[in-house]
C-alpha cells in the first residue's frame, strides 16, 4: 500500500503561485516543523502543560504578556471576542452564545471583508452584536469615538490586502482612542508578517495564522493580555470545544515560530527576489501582458511578479488565462484576488525553482493556445460572478 497521498486518493497535485492559500493547503510546511509534529502525534501530553510551553513561545517572539494557539485565526477570532462577553466566568463561558451585559463589537466598515467567511459572522457566532464604525471608504475619529461613548465589550481592527485602504483608520489611532475608554482591542493579524506591532501599539489580544507566512501546520496564534489570553484558552469549556486545538496544531505553532525566529530572512528574500526577476524576463514577450514588480499591499516583505492583461492584444481574459491553469495537471494556481480589473499576480514564497519555471513555462503554452484556437474573450467577468455560486454549491462529498 502506498503511502503517497497523491496516488492513493488520486488527487491532483497543485503548483502553488498564490501564496498561502488556504484553500490549496496554506502553506509548504519545513522538514524541521513536520519532525516536531511527528514527534508528538505518537505521544501523549498533559494539553494544559503544552499550552502554558506554547503561552511562552509566544510572548517571547511578540512581547506581550501570554498566548495560546487555537485550531485556525478564525477559530481565534471567535474565542477573543467571547474571551471580551465572560472574562473568566466559567458560567457565562457555558452559556454563550446567550450574552447578558454589553455585547457590541465595534469594527471598521470597511473591514468587514470575506476571508472565506464573513470577519463579521466570526464575531456574531458569539452572541456579540456587530457595530459598524462608519462607512467602507470613511472611518473618521468621530465614528469611533460616538460609537465607543454608547458602550462595547471590544474593537476588533483587521489588517489584510482584503480591507478598503481609502481613508482607512491607522491602527494606532484605532487603538489610542479604544484605550480611552477602556475597551479591548483584537487584532486580527492572520497574515501578517508584523509578530510585535500591534502589542507594541497596546492592542489588547493579536492573531495570527500558524499556517500562513509561519509555515506551520493548521493552527491559530494568539497573543495578548494574561486574563484576556486565560479568558480565551477557557472557552474550550464553551464554544471553543468545537473548535479545539490538537497536540499537533500547538506544537506546530511553537515550532513555526521558533523556526521563524531563526529563518535566515534575508537570503529567503534573495531566492524570492530571483524567481520573480526570471517571471518578469521569461514572460514579457508574451502579446498583451506586461510584467512588473510587484510589494505586498500591507507592508509584507512579499515580492510579487505582477502581470498586466490586455485583453485585445492577448486575446484571453485575465481570469481565463487563470482559470486554464488551474485546470492543468499539475494544477497552477495563481494570485487572482485582483483579476476582474486583468490583473494577475505570481508569487514565489511556496514554490520551488522548478516549479517556478514550470509555472512560467505553463503560462507559455496556454497564451500561445489562446491565439493557436482563437477561443479566448468568451466570458465576460458577469459570466465568472454569475458562475461563482452555482461553482460554490457543487462540491459533493464522493468522486464524480
Amino acid at each position: 500500500m502506498t503511502h503517497d497521498p497523491f496516488s492513493r486518493w488520486d488527487l491532483t497535485p497543485v503548483i502553488n503561485a498564490s501564496g498561502t492559500m488556504t484553500g490549496i493547503g496554506a502553506a509548504r510546511v519545513p522538514k524541521d516543523i513536520r519532525r516536531i509534529v511527528n514527534g508528538i502525534l505518537a505521544s501523549f501530553v498533559n494539553m494544559d502543560e503544552l499550552q502554558s510551553r506554547a503561552g511562552a513561545v509566544i510572548a517571547r517572539l511578540t512581547g506581550a504578556e501570554a498566548g495560546c494557539v487555537t485550531s485556525c485565526s478564525a477559530a481565534a477570532m471567535v474565542q477573543t471576542v467571547a474571551a471580551t462577553l465572560t472574562g473568566c466566568n466559567l458560567a457565562r463561558i457555558e452559556a454563550l452564545p446567550a450574552v447578558t451585559g454589553a455585547r457590541r463589537v465595534l469594527l471598521p466598515a470597511g473591514h468587514m471583508v470575506n476571508y472565506g467567511a464573513p470577519v463579521d459572522q466570526a464575531i456574531r457566532l458569539t452572541g456579540a452584536e456587530v457595530i459598524p464604525i462608519g462607512t467602507a471608504a470613511a472611518c473618521e475619529t468621530w465614528h469611533l469615538e460616538a460609537a465607543l461613548e454608547e458602550g462595547a465589550a471590544a474593537a476588533f481592527y483587521v489588517v489584510s490586502h482584503h480591507t478598503v485602504r481609502e481613508n482607512e483608520m491607522p491602527i494606532d489611532v484605532f487603538i489610542a482612542l479604544c484605550r480611552e475608554h477602556d475597551v479591548p482591542v483584537i487584532v486580527d493579524m492572520a497574515s501578517e508578517y508584523d509578530l510585535t506591532g500591534p502589542i507594541a501599539h497596546g492592542a489588547s489580544v493579536a492573531i495570527y495564522s500558524g499556517h500562513k507566512f509561519l509555515s506551520g501546520v493548521t493552527s491559530g496564534i494568539v497573543a495578548g493580555a494574561a486574563e484576556l489570553i486565560r479568558a480565551t484558552y477557557l472557552q474550550h469549556f464553551g464554544i471553543g470545544r468545537v473548535m479545539k486545538a490538537g497536540k499537533e496544531s500547538v506544537t506546530g505553532a511553537m515550532a513555526a515560530l521558533e523556526s521563524w525566529e531563526e529563518r535566515d530572512h534575508e537570503a529567503a528574500g534573495m531566492e524570492e527576489d530571483a524567481r520573480v526577476a526570471s517571471w518578469i524576463t521569461e514572460l514579457a514577450p508574451i502579446p498583451g501582458l506586461t510584467l512588473s514588480r510587484h510589494d505586498d499591499w500591507t507592508g509584507n516583505p512579499i515580492r510579487r511578479a505582477r502581470i498586466d492583461i490586455d485583453a485585445g492584444s492577448a486575446g484571453f481574459h485575465a481570469w481565463e488565462l487563470a482559470d486554464r491553469l488551474r485546470r492543468r495537471s499539475p494544477s497552477i494556481v495563481v494570485r487572482d484576488d485582483l483579476v476582474e480589473r486583468q490583473e494577475i499576480y505570481l508569487d514565489p514564497c511556496n514554490l520551488t525553482d522548478d516549479e517556478a519555471r514550470d509555472v512560467s513555462a505553463a503560462i507559455h503554452e496556454e497564451a500561445a493556445r489562446f491565439r493557436a484556437c482563437g477561443d479566448g474573450c468568451r466570458t465576460s467577468w458577469s459570466d465568472i460572478k454569475r458562475a461563482r455560486a452555482v461553482s460554490a454549491v457543487s462540491w459533493s462529498g464522493h468522486a464524480s
